[in-house]
């Protein structure tokens, strides 16, 4: 029998009643004032606001009105374990996770070494159970060492637990081995999650190329690098019935053609990150290197058309791609830095900021949003309903805070939200029954 995907906290489970939270689970059609009973890890009961009685053997919260929503997932996430731990590992990445209201990550395998064969991934499967603080799953790499010239042992990485396969951080450069793998997917499972990128377009460019590139003198990566990729792939998707992803999309023609591929009944989906639905190329005028990211931040039609995507259902998820650096490996000229961005810990509150508040996006829409990653994934959307287990946030919708003012729960400081005035506190996140993260203020009030 197959591993499952997810490696899940090995912590005590959480014995505890929410008194008197807002419930809002667009799946479970969930949105009004409720106390939720957490009993030996699972969603025990739920009850009008006051009906349950405390019970001495479990902790009282009162939750004073503030919103419980289903814990969410992020289905792109850098743990940097092995080989790269003076960035992150599997304990700071998921800390940060469960600080940002997450229950469960996929972590990417552009490791050191790359994750590429079953011996490794039982070895990181066994650490995450150790040391994580909300459930990890793995995707293993499409080709050995992400070179883009063998395939890997896919059906062998499969039966150890792979959630799916990724050269992310490098995209498959020839077709006929994008389609060797998509035959291969066919056979055993997963989704091919796909970094798009022409690398005959991208190479020697630091960040879009437009107006601002060039006022800049910057040499830019031009949106085709990404576009045509997606059109390519979509095409062999389509020949061969495989089950591809797209990740982190950035511009208007990927989503044309992501809509494109739905319309024809391709077994497609995709994702993008809070960076691109809301920064552009203007955010990099000030060469802050934290705004250095692939794909590199678009023009504001292209920010546009991923905003619509994501409503209109075209994208299909919200994720993180959370990248760490260490400070002096960002802290150079803007052309030597490394791309990518930290996010976990400001995802939910930069998009309810500047898309929700805005009435840009529903509240509902964007909680379903940042969980459908697990379905894409073919894993359980976290849901607030009496027998499943408890993956869930509390959040405070009205606490405003200042991103980054009192440190980070990951490693590395690379955040492109630093310093932004944010809305929306995760106070509480419990993740496969466990308590991952509680706010330090909100501990204080709890009852017991």
């Amino acid at each position: 029998m197959a591993a499952e995907v997810l490696v899940h906290p090995q912590h005590a489970p959480a014995q505890m009643l929410l008194r008197d939270v807002h419930v809002l689970d667009p799946r479970g059609g969930l949105d009004e004032r409720r106390d939720v009973r957490v009993r030996a890890g699972q969603i025990a009961e739920l009850g009008a606001p006051g009906e349950l009685p405390a019970d001495p053997e479990e902790e009282l919260l009162e939750g004073s009105g503030h919103h419980l929503l289903p814990a969410f997932f992020d289905p792109h996430v850098h743990l940097r374990t092995p080989g790269q731990e003076h960035k992150e590992d599997i304990e700071t990445g998921t800390r940060a996770a469960a600080a940002g209201g997450y229950a469960a990550v996929l972590a990417m395998p552009n490791t050191d070494p790359v994750l590429d064969s079953a011996p490794l991934l039982r070895s990181l499967r066994d650490a995450a159970a150790r040391e994580a603080r909300v459930s990890v799953g793995f995707l293993a790499a499409i080709t050995i060492g992400s070179a883009g010239e063998r395939l890997t042992e896919m059906a062998e990485l499969r039966e150890w637990g792979a959630g799916g396969f990724t050269d992310d951080g490098r995209a498959v450069q020839s077709a006929g081995i994008m389609r060797a793998a998509m035959q291969y997917q066919r056979l055993c499972g997963g989704v091919l999650s796909l970094h798009e990128e022409d690398e005959a377009l991208s190479r020697g460019g630091c960040m879009h190329e437009g107006a601002v590139s060039a006022a800049l003198g910057i040499a830019g990566i031009p949106t085709l690098s990404e576009s045509t990729m997606v059109a390519r792939d979509v095409a062999i998707a389509g020949y061969e019935g495989a089950r591809v992803h797209f990740q982190h999309l950035s511009c208007a023609a990927s989503v044309d053609a992501i809509a494109r591929a739905k319309q024809r009944g391709v077994r497609v989906s995709a994702e993008v990150t809070p960076h691109h639905l809301l920064l552009s190329e203007e955010d990099v005028r000030t060469m802050d290197t934290r705004m250095k990211m692939y794909p590199p931040l678009a023009g504001g039609e292209d920010r546009r058309a991923l905003i619509e995507g994501l409503r209109a259902g075209t994208i299909d998820c919200v994720a993180s791609d959370h990248a760490p650096h260490a400070r002096e490996e960002k802290e150079v000229p803007f052309e030597q830095a490394p791309m990518g961005t930290t996010g976990l810990e400001t995802a939910f509150a930069a998009l309810y900021t500047d898309l929700v508040l805005p009435g840009s996006l529903d509240l509902a829409l964007l909680v379903e949003r940042m969980t459908a990653g697990a379905r894409v994934f073919d894993l359980p959307a976290p849901a607030i309903a009496p027998g499943g287990p408890a993956n869930l946030t509390l959040v405070d919708l009205g606490a405003e805070w200042i991103a980054g003012e009192r440190g980070w729960e990951s490693r590395s400081e690379n955040c492109c939200f630093a310093g932004r005035r944010l809305r929306g506190r995760v106070l509480l996140t419990l993740a496969a029954g466990t308590v991952a993260y509680r706010e330090r203020a909100f501990s204080v009030v709890a009852a017991t």
